[in-house]
């Protein structure tokens, strides 16, 4: 026992080294502590030119609008005093590779490199890894064997309880591993099994029905959540924001926040905007026709956190 104590605690004071020796730029356990710099990829021609068909989106994207709305997306977060900074390593035939979120989840002790659960978008690790190192981000560990997970379907609930859906991007020997590199840290992973909805082929991760705006308040979708998930809610006494049937499918719950009570989600979603702001937020808009609602990710799936506050 005592050999792992010190294990432990040398693996803790390492990272701390690291952070002094290079300036803290990663980390934050955190869905809304203040936003400091973000992770983004362009559109590129793969994208533009995807299959529908192929990828799983609901029309081919136009590649110039595409560009305009993710120009946008950036232009709200630098005004927001974001660093904003590039994963534009080549990946031909990655058309996904836009949703950053997804092949990474950033820790306050490094990165942890994921796997990705479709099958299409495998390679997108070791080139993000490539981009993470470039930012001066160690990496705690990364996936590997028959492990799959995706980051969209991991939630900080608080600095030191994850939480992970369970369902056909992230398998049990996925959450294993990385529950397995954050227990030496005090970081509690909990496991949720998410439902079958439009099966294997289509995108439903744990992100897609919940997204926090601040440390207390979360925008969720009830229909589809796990019991043992919104208990879990319940116990750390989340107030409950309930996103409207037919905004669910334009992804209302997919909300990034910049800051506590200070979002960014799509325009279409004028129930759930309102609502927010009712309930006391500032609520950051973008047109994603092309980005988002043809290809199936939000404002969430479009941004890779690198240093909360």
């Amino acid at each position: 026992m005592n050999v792992i104590k010190l294990h432990v605690q040398f693996l803790i004071a390492f990272f701390l080294m690291y952070g002094l020796m290079h300036g803290k730029e990663y980390g934050g356990q955190s869905m809304v502590a203040p936003l400091k710099k973000v992770l983004v990829r362009k559109p590129d021609c793969t994208f533009g030119f995807a299959d529908p068909s192929v990828w799983h989106y609901t029309m081919q994207p136009n590649f110039q609008k595409a560009l305009d709305e993710h120009e946008a997306i950036v232009k709200i977060l630098q005004d927001q005093g974001v660093e904003v900074v590039y994963h534009d390593n080549p990946l031909p035939f990655h058309a996904d590779a836009i949703f950053v979120h997804d092949p990474a989840i950033i820790t306050d002790f490094g990165a942890i490199i994921l796997q990705m659960g479709k099958e299409m978008r495998r390679g997108e690790e070791q080139s993000i890894k490539n981009s993470l190192l470039s930012f001066n981000i160690p990496i705690l560990c990364e996936l590997s064997g028959a492990a799959t997970a995706e980051g969209g379907d991991m939630l900080w609930i608080t600095e030191n309880i994850l939480a992970i859906g369970r369902g056909f991007r992230t398998n049990q020997a996925g959450i294993d591993q990385i529950r397995a590199a954050l227990q030496p840290f005090g970081v509690q992973v909990l496991q949720f099994d998410l439902p079958y909805d439009q099966g294997p082929e289509a995108c439903l991760h744990l992100q897609s029905l919940i997204s926090f705006v601040d440390y207390k308040k979360a925008v969720v979708y009830l229909k589809y959540l796990p019991v043992a998930f919104l208990e879990l809610l319940q116990q750390q006494q989340i107030d409950l924001l309930l996103v409207p049937d037919n905004e669910y499918f334009t992804m209302a719950p997919n909300i990034l926040a910049i800051k506590p009570n200070v979002v960014l989600m799509l325009e279409n979603n004028v129930k759930t905007i309102a609502m927010l702001q009712n309930a006391g937020c500032i609520v950051y808009t973008y047109q994603g026709n092309e980005l988002s609602l043809k290809a199936e990710g939000g404002a969430t799936c479009l941004t890779r956190p690198l240093l909360r506050e």
